[in-house]
């Protein structure tokens, strides 16, 4: 069901909420709950978290408008939006390659992204197994050696089967939402699941502050310290704010080609932003708490999630309960951002090939199972296969890391300046302008952003992703 008169007759949302709470869901995933608190505890903490806030501000959020703008001017999938744009414009159709490169990495990042979909299912079983075994009161792992609960994510590494089904499960259980369609599907697991995520995010983070080490981790998220900003945190920083927003992959464009007419894009941008940002925040608040109270480092990387999270729990009362609450909410947060990335290519094959909605989610997610075992394998069977080893860049890299490496280095940051590029300087800005809800002084604020900040700073991303030393 449309917003009425809103959308050109095609299927969009149903509310301006349900907008706001799928883009939330789109924006929110393992980026805030996984990668920041991990980049966070490796860069110095207050100095990273506060130069983060200010990229989102200065740097996602205007990237985030202009992406959404588009979608909701071109009413279609996001190649046709950029196209349509771009002729009412008088420039070349051409620029359609910002959208179609987005589209790509959407597809590309939903195959390995469900085999970490399925790691996050993984341990909600291990949690709910030990927490039939011990209680809701106990102790998570009760009796198991710490070294044996952080061989737990090795160990599922070296299964093969069981990387590929857990992969095959995550994915099914994305493309059960997608093909449903928007309003039935994607709509309603954003309204529903969405409100269960930052109900069980807030739980955790006050079980954290009264039962962990809250005073310490509010000291090391927000603590300024000028000679912890260096040059490599305050590009970690950037990379951090533009990832999390997942811009790039053409997700916005997508989602705002079903925004009706009535919606201020810059007001509802705002909260999206604000909110994928305390979402990052309180996942810091949740998981530091924790850790510092176990007596674990901040610093643990990727790591701290799967290993040394887990550990944490076992020394806390109720730590198998926690547990599986918080791999449930994760649980959440990846699904709901899985959707988003399924929804982009079926939306262009869709409007591509006119085919039906469950026939051309289902080519994609096919498609994406078949990288997706790829990936999966490439921590076992296929772990010295090396996809691109006759790039430098991605030469130690295995098929999971390949995938990662040129989607997060070369497509999204690329897509995203295409996008900066097109719409501060291409696009006819009296259309730009009737559709970016901005007004006076933001406008010309929000103008300028577009034009200059930010192409030069993913400029710098995209450099630095592809000459990692050249800032060391």
């Amino acid at each position: 069901m449309a917003i009425t008169g809103s959308t050109g007759g095609r299927e969009g949302w149903s509310s301006r909420t349900a907008f706001v709470l799928a883009a939330i869901g789109s924006a929110v995933g393992l980026g805030n709950l996984w990668r920041f608190p991990a980049e966070a505890g490796n860069n110095g903490g207050g100095a990273f978290v506060l130069f983060y806030i200010l990229c989102v501000v200065l740097i996602g959020l205007p990237v985030l408008l202009a992406e959404t703008l588009i979608g909701r001017h071109g009413q279609s999938s996001a190649p046709e939006s950029v196209r349509r744009l771009a002729k009412e414009s008088r420039a070349s159709k051409h620029w359609d390659v910002l959208a179609s490169l987005g589209v790509l990495s959407a597809f590309l990042i939903l195959s390995f992204y469900c085999v970490v979909g399925g790691w996050v299912f993984y341990y909600v079983g291990i949690f709910f197994s030990d927490l039939v075994q011990t209680g809701i009161t106990g102790g998570a792992f009760e009796g198991r050696d710490p070294a044996e609960i952080e061989a737990l994510l090795p160990g599922l590494f070296g299964n093969g089967p069981l990387m590929v089904g857990l992969d095959l499960l995550f994915l099914a259980v994305t493309y059960f939402f997608v093909a449903r369609g928007v309003s039935g599907g994607i709509e309603v697991m954003a309204v529903w699941l969405m409100p269960a995520f930052f109900f069980l995010l807030i739980g955790i983070t006050i079980y954290g502050a009264f039962g962990g080490e809250f005073t310490e981790s509010l000291t090391y998220l927000f603590t300024f310290e000028p000679e912890k900003l260096t040059g490599p945190v305050m590009l970690a920083a950037l990379g951090q704010a533009f990832f999390s927003l997942s811009l790039g992959v053409a997700g916005m464009i997508t989602y705002g080609g079903y925004v009706g007419r009535n919606v201020n894009l810059a007001g509802t941008s705002a909260i999206i932003s604000g909110a994928d940002t305390a979402v990052a925040l309180l996942a810091g608040l949740c998981l530091f708490p924790i850790v510092f109270a176990a007596g674990l480092p901040a610093n643990a990387g990727p790591g701290l999630m799967f290993q040394t999270l887990p550990h944490a729990f076992q020394s806390m009362p109720g730590g198998s309960l926690v547990g599986i609450l918080f791999f449930i909410m994760v649980s959440v947060a990846a699904l709901t951002s899985s959707v988003a990335l399924l929804e982009v290519p079926t939306s262009w094959m869709i409007e591509k090939f006119k085919l039906t909605r469950i026939v051309s989610s289902a080519l994609v997610a096919l498609g994406a199972l078949a990288l997706g075992s790829l990936a999966a394998l490439s921590f076992n069977m296929l772990a010295d296969f090396r996809p691109l080893g006759f790039i430098p860049l991605f030469a130690e890299t295995n098929f999971f890391d390949t995938l990662d490496g040129v989607t997060a280095k070369l497509f999204m940051p690329i897509a995203a300046i295409l996008t900066c590029i097109f719409v501060g300087w291409i696009a006819d800005q009296k259309l730009i302008d009737s559709e970016n809800g901005l007004s006076g002084g933001l406008h010309l604020f929000w103008r300028f952003l577009v034009r200059w900040a930010c192409p030069l700073a993913l400029a710098a991303i995209t450099i630095v992703g592809i000459f990692p030393d050249l800032f060391a």
